[in-house]
């Protein structure tokens, strides 16, 4: 990364034209966007910060950083806990892709440290009541929304439009997964009315979500969000495969689910609870697949790429149990 380009840029867009760059470190983490933690000094006063960026090889459902930068500003407008969006450089001329800037959140965001620790977030019930009422402010950003014009028209059937990607995914990748394929045909046959459209993170799970000893320090990771049907996010966060090992804590493997859907307040349909579920275990299962090829196509060498792909057998079995109970 060209820091005294970066150190240039963030002069003019803060004002600043003093500014010092006093540390540069890419964070951990971050399959799909990269991380920087970004230190400077600014007006004599030293700023903790975080530039995010596009990871070398990309996913064409991410969303552009620009867009993200947007989806952040809706959602902190809409009192969602999320870092302050403060910077955004839409074009390439400064380090090679576009990026933003937002403020530095500390906490503890790890799934396999969230899990295992009770104290985060004020106990585990507290903890995932408040990240249903964090959810509720989400599904409370309702289109149409002028700011947030490049997620398109809402589907008209969010539950079948789900499924119609899936299978796009799968054509697309070319290596024949009959157990997704059956998953999906699954789907298909018990698909749910369709209901109004709201936002939807469609990432909501254990480790985009960062904690502190007091609660939700904040919802990160919005490049997937869009309009949507809101049980998919709430089947998302508590689907078996983002448990991290503690399967009888069904809400993210933090808490139980009622503690969650009670701090969520909104009416839920429980019975559709089931459904997104299997859709979340399928998607995830493509997306780790579309991880794996990135690897092995020698865009981005990764062992955490390689390594995610070997979930994908265990998330197949899940799918036929699922599927079987649908």
């Amino acid at each position: 990364m060209d820091e005294a380009a970066l150190r240039g840029w963030l002069a003019q867009a803060s004002g600043d034209a003093g500014l010092r760059i006093t540390a540069l470190t890419r964070l951990s983490g971050g399959a799909i966007q990269q991380n920087w933690a970004l230190d400077v000094e600014l007006g004599g006063a030293a700023q903790r910060w975080v530039l995010r960026t596009d990871a070398p090889a990309v996913l064409a459902v991410s969303h552009t950083r620009p867009q993200e930068f947007s989806l952040l500003s809706a959602a902190r407008e809409a009192g969602v806990t999320v870092p302050a969006p403060l910077f955004l450089c839409a074009d390439s001329s400064v380090i090679g892709r576009p990026f933003f800037v937002m403020a530095r959140v500390e906490g503890v965001a790890a799934p396999h440290r969230v899990v295992k620790d009770a104290t985060l977030g004020g106990g585990r019930a507290a903890c995932v009541a408040a990240l249903g009422r964090e959810l509720a402010r989400i599904h409370a950003i309702r289109p149409p929304r002028a700011d947030l014009g490049f997620l398109g028209d809402p589907p008209a059937d969010a539950a079948l439009a789900a499924i119609a990607a899936l299978r796009r995914r799968l054509d697309a990748a070319g290596t024949p997964r009959p157990v997704l394929e059956w998953g999906l045909r699954a789907l298909e046959r018990k698909a749910p009315p369709p209901l109004p459209p709201v936002l939807c993170h469609n990432d909501f799970r254990t480790g985009n979500i960062m904690l502190d000893a007091q609660g939700v320090a904040a919802v990160l990771d919005w490049e997937f969000a869009g309009w949507g049907d809101p049980h998919a996010d709430l089947g998302w966060f508590c689907a078996k495969c983002w448990r991290f090992g503690q399967v009888a804590q069904e809400a993210g493997g933090i808490g139980p689910r009622d503690a969650f859907l009670a701090g969520y307040g909104l009416p839920v349909d429980a019975g559709r609870l089931p459904w997104w579920e299997l859709l979340a275990t399928i998607r995830w299962a493509v997306i780790a697949a579309d991880q794996a090829a990135r690897h092995l196509s020698g865009q981005e060498r990764s062992l955490e790429l390689a390594l995610t792909g070997h979930m994908v057998p265990e998330l197949e079995w899940d799918v036929l149990a699922m599927a079987e109970a649908l």
